[in-house]
This record gives C-alpha cells, sequence and structure tokens, in this order.
C-alpha cells in the first residue's frame, strides 16, 4: 500500500451536529449601553455601503496576489492607495517594519484602533482570509472616520505585518505603535458567526542536541547519538501530552537528524509549538518540555541547547465581553447573529498575535462566517475568494465601524470595556513575562 489511511471524519460530523443542535437554542450576546445616536449609526451604515464595491475589490485583489509575512509590499500599497482616494494620509514602515501601516482620523480624546492584516500562507494563498481581515478593517476605519467629528475621539487604522508566525503586532507594540491606543478592534472569517472564541498562546522551541560523531560500524561505543536523544524527546513530549490539561497542545518535527546511516550523528535537531489557554499554563508546558529535553540528553549522554521563540511568543486572547456583545448588537443590520461562546468546540483553534495586544488593553476579535472548510487549507483559500467572502467584506466592515463608533461616541460604554479589562487583570508586562 502507497497511500495512507484517510482520516474517519466521524468525530467531525458529530461535532457539526452537536454544534448546530446548540446553535438552535443558544442565546446571543446582548449590551446594556446604547452606543452611538441612531443618526451616527446610519451614516456609519450609508458610508459602509458606499464603499462596498471597493472594498471587495480589494478583497479580491489581495486573494489574487498572496504575499507572505514581512513581504505584504503590494498588498499594504493596495491598502495605502485606497486610503489615498479617500482623502486619508497614511504612513507605511510604522514601527520598523516595512509592511506596517498606520493611518489616523480625529484629534483628541479617546483612540481605538481597526486592525488589518494581509499576510498570506506560502503554498495555499489567503487560507485563512487575511484578505478578508484587511478589506473590513479598511471599511471599517473609512466608515468610522466619517463619523469621528461628531462621536468624538480618534480612529486609526493599523496593518500589523506577518501574523502567521512573525509577530508582527508584538514587534510593532515593543515599537510604541500602540502607546496612545486606548482599545483595538478587528476580526477572523471562520466556518461559524462567533462573538468570542479562544485563541491558544503559543511558544516556539527548537531543541538542538549535541553528541559525538563516530563510525556507526566499526566503532559505535566510541559515538554519542544526538539522533536517540532527539528521538527520546520527540517521545518524552508525545508521553507528556496524557497528563496534559485539555486545552494544551504539543506539536513537533524533526529538522535535522543526521547526514548519514553510517556516522553515528553528532547534532538533531527538533522544532516544537507549544500552545495553552492562558499565559500561566503556558509557562507551565514549556517548563515541563524543556524538563524533557534535558532528561533525553542526559539518557543518550548528549549535550542540548534551547531556543525559545525565533518569532516573538503569542499570548492567548483575553477577551473583552463588553465590546463583543457590541459586535454582535452591530451584526444585527447585517442580518447576523452571532452566537455566544461555547456553543462551537472551543478547541477548534489556534493561535493569533492579537493575544499580546489584548494583555495591554481591551481587543476584539470576533469570528465572521464565510463557509464550512477548515482554516489554513485550499478550500477555505477558495471560500475567501468566493461570494460568502465577498459579503464577509461588506458584513464585517459594517460591525467593526458601528463598534468603533460606539467605542468613541458612549463614555459608559468606554468605562464598562475598561472595568472589564481591569477585573480581569489589566496590562501584562509582555516582554519580560516568558523572560
Amino acid at each position: 500500500m502507497t497511500e495512507p489511511l484517510r482520516p474517519d471524519d466521524s468525530h467531525l460530523r458529530f461535532l457539526d451536529a452537536a454544534t448546530a443542535r446548540a446553535a438552535e437554542t443558544a442565546e446571543p450576546l446582548t449590551s446594556d449601553h446604547a452606543g452611538a445616536s441612531d443618526a451616527v449609526r446610519a451614516r456609519v451604515i450609508e458610508a459602509v455601503s458606499g464603499y462596498g464595491d471597493q472594498l471587495v475589490a480589494l478583497s479580491r485583489d489581495l486573494h489574487a496576489h498572496p504575499e507572505v509575512g514581512f513581504a505584504e509590499h503590494r498588498s499594504v500599497q493596495a491598502v495605502a492607495d485606497l486610503l489615498a482616494a479617500h482623502g486619508h494620509e497614511s504612513r507605511i514602515g510604522a514601527g520598523g517594519l516595512d509592511t506596517a501601516l498606520v493611518a489616523r482620523a480625529g484629534s483628541a480624546g479617546p483612540h481605538v484602533a481597526v486592525l488589518a492584516e494581509y499576510d498570506a500562507l506560502p503554498g495555499v494563498g489567503h487560507a485563512c482570509g487575511h484578505n478578508i481581515i484587511c478589506s473590513t478593517a479598511v471599511g471599517g476605519f473609512l466608515a468610522a472616520a466619517k463619523v469621528v467629528g461628531e462621536t468624538g475621539g480618534r480612529v486609526s487604522l493599523i496593518g500589523t505585518p506577518a501574523e502567521e508566525g512573525g509577530g508582527g503586532k508584538e514587534t510593532l507594540a515593543r515599537a510604541g505603535v500602540f502607546d496612545d491606543v486606548d482599545a483595538v478592534v478587528m476580526l477572523h472569517p471562520f466556518s461559524h458567526d462567533v462573538a468570542m472564541h479562544p485563541f491558544l498562546g503559543r511558544r516556539q522551541l527548537e531543541m538542538v542536541f549535541h553528541g559525538v560523531a563516530a563510525h556507526a560500524a566499526a566503532q559505535p561505543f566510541m559515538g554519542r547519538n544526538a539522533l536517540d536523544a532527539a528521538v527520546a524527546a520527540y517521545q518524552g513530549v508525545a508521553a507528556l501530552r496524557q497528563h496534559l490539561p485539555g486545552t494544551d497542545r504539543a506539536h513537533g518535527v524533526f529538522t535535522d537528524g543526521g547526514a548519514r546511516p553510517n556516522v553515528v550523528p553528532e547534532r538533531a535537531a527538533l522544532l516544537f509549538y507549544l500552545r495553552s489557554a492562558e499565559p500561566e499554563t503556558l509557562r507551565d508546558l514549556a517548563e515541563r518540555v524543556a524538563a524533557v529535553a534535558h532528561g533525553a540528553a542526559a539518557m543518550h549522554g548528549c549535550g542540548v541547547e534551547l531556543h525559545w521563540d525565533a518569532q516573538p511568543a503569542y499570548l492567548p486572547i483575553r477577551f473583552n465581553r463588553t465590546l463583543a456583545a457590541r459586535w454582535t448588537v452591530n451584526q444585527g443590520p447585517a442580518g447576523r447573529t452571532p452566537l455566544p461562546p461555547g456553543v462551537v468546540p472551543e478547541f477548534l483553534t489556534g493561535s493569533t498575535d492579537l493575544g499580546n495586544l489584548s494583555f495591554r488593553m481591551p481587543a476584539m476579535h470576533p469570528m465572521l462566517a464565510v463557509g464550512d472548510a477548515a482554516l489554513h487549507t485550499a478550500e477555505f483559500a477558495t471560500a475567501a475568494g468566493s461570494p460568502a467572502g465577498d459579503r464577509a467584506v461588506r458584513d464585517g466592515a459594517l460591525g467593526l465601524a458601528l463598534t468603533a463608533a460606539d467605542y468613541l461616541a458612549d463614555a459608559e460604554l468606554r468605562d464598562a470595556v475598561h472595568a472589564e479589562f481591569a477585573e480581569r487583570g489589566g496590562p501584562l508586562d509582555v516582554p519580560a513575562y516568558f523572560s
């Protein structure tokens, strides 16, 4: 047999059926706050409608020309050109990143930023739908900027490169780009409309084992096998999974296993991604996996180097229910009713650098349905460039613009947003957390 056995999809079908049943009786989040006035909301709805065709064209353009993280030069220029067409200056190269962008409207008062991502995945293009994230953010900014004179405050569009592993948001945060921002809003395409969906924190760990080379046939007793140590570490992490919380993930690959079978490998290496639902549990997971690496090295008489986070670590998302409730209200005009948390299985998730910002300031990251396909697949890339993706661009831009306007216009809403953030622990020193 040369072909792999295809995985059985019965569990996924069971989950889909259970989710559909739960969605029938789910109660959406409700908001106790008024938000912006009816007149302002009407102006936002009219503005988003007017921008709709251009936003869809931007989404389609990005989808047809995918660019990977830190190389999104064409994409960010397309954003800047659309902003300029509507009278907004933007700065490309913010925070020392060539493909970051900042545009602002308003002059004083509370400051909300709408975040755009536009990087694609190698080989499968916009299989995470960042063309939709970008276009909705641009539309949200343009429409909110239309009413900022009435709401007061400031609204920004911040283009954040390289979410797919590069940690652009953390780099920009360390460069001070978010220092005067009070709250951030963005969305993510998905299989369902969900007001709040968990994303896990993530650390990267490279294990490099050092042994002693020897002739594998003539003098194997003079060698110390780095590959054996790496195999023991891989198996050790596999055994550890039994004793981890259900929200933890540990997955890795061999990146070096020696050069020739007749030479005892003097170097072997693994790369792991470690994920967890809370900063504290992610730190604990990292310590446990590090202990496995040291133990595997000792078993085989090898040395080991641990290299952490070649790109910035990602924290899990700290949700702000108050903002998520406004998002739910603001999808009503688009004919959508986002599900509350706990309906869609919460282990169907990944990681995002938006989590790093969510521990600095209140943040919103709802999910917007574009089709049934799983993220990071060719099928999802197709959905992101389909009519369903086009509808998501229009609906998502509306939700972001209305939520930004609500935040700026309603002081009681802002107070509640920031009170919730404080109750959850307030700002975290993100750069120092894992040091």
